[in-house]
């Protein structure tokens, strides 16, 4: 269904010959259908039975999560062309959890509460940086467009119009890495009795913080746009991905460790 929906917009909204703006009606509930399907799936595969999650849950519950703000999102702004990049996305990361089932979580922490208000925390942050990501990745093909001629793209939104969403998008999503890193860090006093663990998804979830940190204040203070955001939102998300994402694949499928 998320490969249809793709195929449709990529045939109405880049191929097109006219502007479209704005999801008709079909179109939005559509969109729904699969992704009612997919949040389904992903509660009965991650807590119907016992907590399990890994890698390929992770990366289902962002596109999930990724879908679902984009449709909130296109309710107030104009997001023509954003959805050729989402929804193949979403499909492709639908079946991952089937392929690979990832690890139970086992002691007293699967169910405490700081542990799924954590979880929670960190899915909401991924699927805000999948938004922005692909923001980013919109405004480099509106950019390459401006350099073209024809009708090519014709739907897509203004750039400028995609920056100050862009920013918006980072500047929710790094509320949300915050508010992750501080249960984090409870949860990590509660378990291991220190506030940091130093592993490889904490480095690189503070080096993550570090760089949006960091990309907002030269937004501010020096007026970054254009290929500087573009670098600092790609190298800021790649480190956020192999914070867990990364960490988990190798564990899960290289390393076959819990």
């Amino acid at each position: 269904m998320y490969v249809g929906l793709a195929w449709h917009f990529w045939n109405t909204r880049w191929r097109g010959t006219e502007a479209k703006r704005g999801l008709r009606a079909w179109e939005r509930a559509a969109i729904l259908a699969p992704l009612a399907l997919h949040g389904w799936l992903l509660y009965d595969g991650i807590f119907a039975r016992e907590l399990r999650f890994g890698f390929a849950q992770a990366l289902s519950v962002m596109m999930f999560l990724g879908v679902a703000l984009y449709w909130i999102e296109s309710l107030f702004y104009d997001l023509e062309g954003m959805q050729p990049l989402v929804l193949p996305l979403a499909a492709v990361a639908v079946p991952l959890p089937a392929l690979f089932p990832g690890l139970a979580s086992a002691g007293a922490h699967a169910n405490a509460t700081a542990f799924k208000l954590h979880l929670a925390l960190a899915m909401i942050a991924y699927g805000l940086f999948i938004i922005a990501l692909l923001h980013a990745a919109l405004m480099a093909v509106v950019e390459r467009r401006l350099h073209q001629k024809g009708s090519f793209f014709a739907g897509l939104p203004p750039l400028l119009t995609l920056e100050q969403l862009l920013f918006r998008v980072i500047g929710a999503a790094f509320v949300f890495l915050t508010l992750t890193l501080i249960t984090g860090i409870a949860f990590s006093e509660t378990l291991f009795g220190r506030a940091l663990h130093a592993d490889h998804k904490t480095v690189f979830a503070v080096l993550s913080w570090l760089t949006f940190g960091l990309l907002l204040a030269g937004r501010v203070l020096y007026g970054w746009r254009g290929r500087t955001a573009l670098r600092w939102t790609l190298s800021g998300f790649m480190m956020l991905l192999f914070a867990y994402v990364g960490s988990r694949f190798v564990l899960e499928v290289l390393l076959h460790r819990a």
